[in-house]
């Protein structure tokens, strides 16, 4: 984009931002790139060269000034192009002003300015608003959306990114982020936005088109998690014998997981240092619990106090994760595939010895996540289904069986679990997306069932090993920042369509699915995919919410005479050697 192009557009938005601070930002930028500061003009580029991208699952960005930013009038825009979005999807519900929304936020800087701001864009379209008091996860938000009856759904968070980090997630009135056709009219919308219409507060609370909530959500959430488990008289029995440490990584779950699961009666111990809210998430690098270094501090508190399980949330408390101790005595950190083995193994258990196992029963997760999966569904007569990445996809999975099961077609299936290998787990149909708070629950009852066992969780996944073969999985992603790094990693990709590889890691490459196009009944996704002569599946694909490209690796050796460890060592090589291959063609 030339220069003078760059400086109207840092000019429009100065004259169109109302947030003092993100303003002065820009004219600071500005002032400094017209005058001698080559930083300046850099920095003043990144922020202007594009819009932020409003993309399938919503925003995500860098806090600051500018369209490539995330700041207030970027997210009233975005809101803007919802709202009307809305009103056209739901002519007779908008002309009558019944139209309705909630939002949540989470812990990071400026999320409950950002919710405000997209409550009175909503409000000054005549649509109702539901807006929490406080910091409240995404499992929740997905929760009021269906409690409430509304027709749309914000959260801000970024999830698990960086602490300069904050996003906007858009779900429809199922309660599940929103898919095909919505996903691309909203785009559009947000893309055609022109005027903003707006509203004050006071207005919007005197004309009833905001509301402010928390219990009258909370409680029945509380109650539903509560609902889902199966075995309530075991927990009531020896919930004094587990001992849990917890961390909600300074984000949004402290709240429900002590208040679930202290109504359980089960101990659990906060780290303190992370309990509280705190968008600078002081104590970690990542505030994510697929980084190992995250549950350092918990880990620290859970060898002290002698834990049986250390748990984790992320601060939206969507994502989950777990650390156990070892028979070395220290922690193992259990992976998100491995979580979801555990999980998928004990409902399915579970279903069948207490005689609720339902007819066509099945679970759902993604075409990234380990093939382990489907041997243990198989192992109880399940099913399990793959869907695109994203954990919109596993709720659409869960929409189109219901649909199915109320139609009586053959094909549809009684959903019970999805997972994907991002630490993302779902065992409730009253939740269409991953909740850290029911994989708190369900996992404290799963160490307790297999205690009353005498079996740890490890225990029980050396078990499944020895019935299902050993799997291991590995990940690789690379950052392209800057305006170049779409374009790198496009050209990544359309290297590997074009050429793709013989073979990886001296393995023979058999099949290619490219999946841009749409295949195999899956909606086009940028994802490619190659299957292995010895079963490996290795996948490549952009992420949709950050600038980077993201490889995963599905292994899986059978436990022969050489026993488990021998079995851990072959794939341990084979995944070693996929790994050189493709850093080759990242540049690592």
């Amino acid at each position: 984009m030339e220069k003078n192009t760059i400086i109207e557009r840092a000019k429009d938005y100065i004259a169109k931002e109302r947030e003092a601070g993100f303003r002065a930002e820009v004219e600071k930028l500005l002032a400094g790139a017209q005058g001698t500061e080559p930083e300046a003009w850099k920095e003043l580029e990144d922020r202007f060269y594009r819009d932020l991208e409003f993309g399938t699952g919503g925003l995500r960005g860098v806090i600051g000034g500018g369209y490539n930013r995330m700041n207030t009038l970027v997210v009233k825009s975005a809101t803007q192009g919802l709202a009307s979005y809305l009103i056209k999807a739901f002519p007779e519900k908008a002309a009558d002003g019944k139209l309705s929304a909630v939002i949540a936020y989470d812990s990071r800087h400026y999320s409950a300015e950002f919710a405000e701001a997209a409550a009175l864009i909503f409000g000054a379209n005549g649509i109702k608003t539901w807006l929490f008091s406080g910091l409240r996860p995404t499992p929740e938000l997905s929760f009021a959306i269906r409690q409430l009856g509304c027709d749309t759904g914000i959260v801000v968070t970024a999830s698990h990114n960086p602490p300069q980090y904050n996003g906007y997630k858009a779900y429809w009135n199922d309660g599940s982020q929103v898919i095909p056709p919505h996903d691309t009219g909203i785009i559009d919308e947000v893309n055609n936005v022109k005027t903003l219409r707006e509203i004050s507060r006071q207005e919007a609370l005197d004309r009833g088109l905001l509301k402010i909530i928390d219990k009258e959500v909370d409680e029945p959430y509380h109650a539903m998690v509560k609902s889902r488990l199966f075995r309530p008289d075991l927990i009531k029995a020896k919930a004094g014998e587990v001992k849990i440490v917890y961390t909600p990584l300074h984000g949004t779950g402290a709240m429900h997981v002590e208040k679930v699961l202290g109504d359980l009666g089960l101990r659990v111990i906060t780290v303190p240092e992370q309990r509280e809210g705190d968008g600078d998430f002081p104590t970690v690098a990542f505030p994510n619990p697929e980084e190992a270094a995250a549950l350092d501090m918990a880990i620290k508190l859970g060898t002290k106090e002698k834990a049986d399980v250390v748990m984790a949330t992320d601060p939206d408390a969507d994502r989950f994760g777990i650390a156990v101790p070892n028979k070395q005595g220290s922690y193992t950190l259990v992976t998100g595939n491995q979580m979801g083995v555990l999980m998928a193994d004990y409902i399915f258990l579970s279903l069948g010895e207490l005689g609720k196992m339902p007819p066509k029963a099945a679970m759902v997760n993604s075409i990234v996540t380990t093939g382990m999966q489907k041997r243990v569904a198989q192992m109880y007569g399940a099913e399990c289904a793959e869907c695109l990445t994203g954990f919109k996809w596993i709720a659409d999975v869960m929409r189109q069986w219901e649909l199915g099961l109320a139609a009586g077609e053959a094909g549809a299936k009684n959903f019970v679990f999805g997972t994907e290998e991002s630490y993302g787990y779902n065992i409730e149909t009253e939740v269409r997306d991953k909740d850290g708070v029911s994989a708190a629950a369900i996992t404290a009852e799963m160490t307790l069932y297999w205690r009353s066992k005498d079996k740890s969780l490890l225990d029980r996944l050396d078990e499944l090993y020895q019935s299902c073969g050993y799997w291991q999985e590995m990940g690789i992603s690379k950052y392209f920042q800057g305006p170049q790094g779409p374009e790198i990693m496009k050209g990544i990709m359309d290297k590997y369509r074009s050429s793709p590889p013989a073979a990886l890691g001296g393995i023979a490459v058999f099949k290619v699915r490219d999946l841009e196009k749409g295949v195999d009944g899956f909606s086009p996704s940028d994802v490619l995919q190659f299957y292995l002569a010895d079963g490996t599946v290795v996948s490549a694909r952009p992420s949709g919410t950050e600038p980077k490209i993201k490889f995963y690796a599905s292994c899986c050796t059978e436990v022969g005479l050489g026993g488990l460890d021998a079995a851990k060592a072959e794939a341990a090589r084979k995944l070693d050697a996929i790994k050189k291959d493709i850093r080759l063609v990242i540049g690592e």
